[in-house]
């Protein structure tokens, strides 16, 4: 049973559940509450167990703007003590996000900015419509992308960071998908097929080995080529060889059928 929430809404599809931001009068921009109930909806979706695929959404015309105008008018005026507590209350929320044990995608039209790009960018996946457009806009109200920073990194690198982080520039779709902000573009009307599709192809494969593979990511990422690095390698694949979720896929291969976890409870 989900929490109510006042500007979310958790739509649930078999196995499939879609968190759909829902401020479209404020082009889905956040505050403290938005924020708050983001961080809330994620540790609920990820804590049960009957969801394998979590969709990032937006209602309306744009998937996020941001921070709403009128929150950062209201920091600006407060102590940096109460701006550490909000942007920690940020920081965590996007964190919840990026670790959730099971695979998400955002789902993103038209503008992406500021916030909006930080919230694309923590999911694992980002599809966006072809009038999707990011930006890292913060240096024109005199901040800085902090907090989203990690993620946007993760996703584009130093180099192109230099750039759109003082620049403030706007990224076309086209673009984003070129330095690797999001990983395919479609037409507006092919936004939610091209999202199904790649939600099908996630749900093929083994729950528990996913979120395996999303910690051996964490792990690996940016480590030396050394012995070290390959023994924790050979660890991690002999812990998921032994597993049950790897016996029944290798099992249902052999024996060519689907395996459990594509037959089980949730299955739409």
């Amino acid at each position: 049973m989900s929490a109510t929430y006042t500007h979310l809404q958790i739509e649930r599809r078999g196995p499939l559940a879609t968190l759909w931001m829902n401020r479209p009068e404020v082009f889905n921009a956040f505050d403290e509450q938005l924020i708050d109930e983001l961080a809330a909806a994620c540790a609920e979706l990820d804590a049960d167990a009957g969801v394998r695929v979590v969709v990032l959404a937006g209602r309306g015309r744009h998937f996020s703007a941001g921070a709403d105008l009128n929150w950062m008018q209201r920091a600006a005026a407060r102590s940096e003590a109460d701006n550490l507590a909000d942007a920690r209350r940020f920081a965590a929320m996007l964190q919840t996000l990026a670790g959730l044990s099971k695979p998400t995608i955002a789902r993103v039209q038209g503008a992406a900015l500021g916030g909006g790009t930080g919230l694309a960018a923590a999911c694992d996946m980002a599809v966006a419509a072809d009038d999707a457009v990011f930006s890292t806009s913060e240096v024109k109200f005199g901040i800085i992308p902090a907090v989203i920073s990690p993620y946007v990194l993760r996703a584009i690198g130093p180099r192109q960071a230099l750039r759109y982080f003082q620049t403030a520039e706007r990224i076309a779709a086209a673009e984003a998908k070129a330095i690797g902000l999001v990983h395919e573009v479609v037409p507006a009307e092919r936004l939610d097929d091209a999202v199904g599709r790649l939600a099908d192809a996630l749900l093929a494969g083994g729950p528990l080995a996913q979120g395996a593979a999303k910690a051996l990511i964490a792990a690996i990422a940016g480590r030396p080529l050394d012995a070290a690095t390959a023994e924790e390698t050979a660890q991690r694949i002999a812990r998921q060889r032994t597993t049950e979720e790897a016996r029944e896929g290798f099992a249902a291969f052999l024996q060519k059928r689907p395996p459990a976890w594509m037959a089980g409870p949730g299955k739409p």
